[in-house]
């Protein structure tokens, strides 16, 4: 397991076998986490939105949305408290 040093910045370089099996490129975006008493990067991607609201993927999941809606799952709430509230329940 390779070991790094955190640098000057707080710069950190991922290891050559490491970014190479990650299949990173140089300006791909890593989400950093803890996990206890542990650093975790993980790799993202961003996409542009009405790139993900055209695919065929983002009208799969829009139209699962308002089918769900037609079907009385969803839930409205008066203010953001009440819904934190039942995400906490």
């Amino acid at each position: 397991m390779p070991i790094v040093k955190v640098m000057q910045r707080r710069q950190v370089v991922i290891p050559k076998e490491l970014f190479d099996a990650l299949n990173l490129e140089v300006g791909d975006y890593l989400e950093a986490r803890l996990e206890g008493d542990r650093l975790v990067y993980i790799p993202k991607r961003l996409v542009d939105r009405d790139e993900w609201y055209a695919s065929e993927t983002g009208q799969k999941s829009i139209a699962n949305a308002l089918d769900d809606i037609k079907q009385g799952k969803g839930k409205e709430f008066n203010d953001v408290e009440a819904l934190i509230k039942d995400l906490d329940s």
